[in-house]
């Protein structure tokens, strides 16, 4: 009986193990805490490891705090040649541009390798050409298939590098993407007071 006991609180220990820190530390989850409510992002470093090695080494040394969502596409303030994006875009570039320009580029993961698609509520990296990319990121509004790999919103068709997706705060993401904005910016830009661990 005794015995017994003890390969059930074994049995329990292994359990409650392989449930809870192991899984969170396979898909780590960070909030962005904005001036508009809180968002929970979940990521994925096993299909993406150094978009979100990068990522993180960001918020831990915490660039983020004290940045902004400046940009946004939507339906109404793109060409009409285009194709139409639609999307929040924030990180340090209209706080710290300095910092933002003088940091090494993440090599570029595509959709191909990653298969992360930009789908609702998608998180990537912004970049100009593939391995540029540094600490500005953009939400997905809708699905986005021009970010994936082959899609039409980059000459180069490489996309971009998805590497998380919101699962907390969506209603607050879409918030934001509805603030006033003029030519592509918001007017006034919505704060980040930081991106933590959760």
């Amino acid at each position: 009986m005794h015995m017994r006991t003890h390969y059930l609180l074994i049995s329990c220990f292994i359990f409650l193990l392989s449930c809870g820190g192991g899984s969170n530390n396979r898909q780590p989850h960070v909030q962005i805490k904005t001036a508009a409510g809180d968002i929970e992002l979940e990521l994925y470093p096993e299909q993406a490891p150094k978009t979100v090695a990068a990522f993180l080494s960001y918020v831990d040394s915490g660039f983020y705090r004290n940045s902004s969502f400046y940009r946004v596409l939507n339906d109404d303030n793109q060409s009409s040649e285009a194709d139409r994006s639609n999307l929040i875009q924030g990180g340090i570039w209209r706080t710290d541009q300095k910092k933002a320009s003088s940091l090494p580029g993440v090599p570029h993961e595509s959709t191909q390798l990653t298969h992360i698609l930009h789908k609702d509520g998608v998180i990537s990296l912004a970049r100009t050409a593939p391995g540029t990319a540094t600490t500005e990121f953009f939400i997905c509004i809708g699905p986005q298939p021009g970010f994936d790999f082959g899609g039409d919103n980059n000459p180069d068709k490489q996309g971009y590098a998805a590497f998380g997706k919101v699962v907390k705060g969506l209603d607050i993401v879409r918030n934001i993407y509805a603030r006033p904005e003029n030519n592509q910016s918001f007017d006034p830009p919505v704060p980040i007071y930081d991106i933590i661990r959760k």
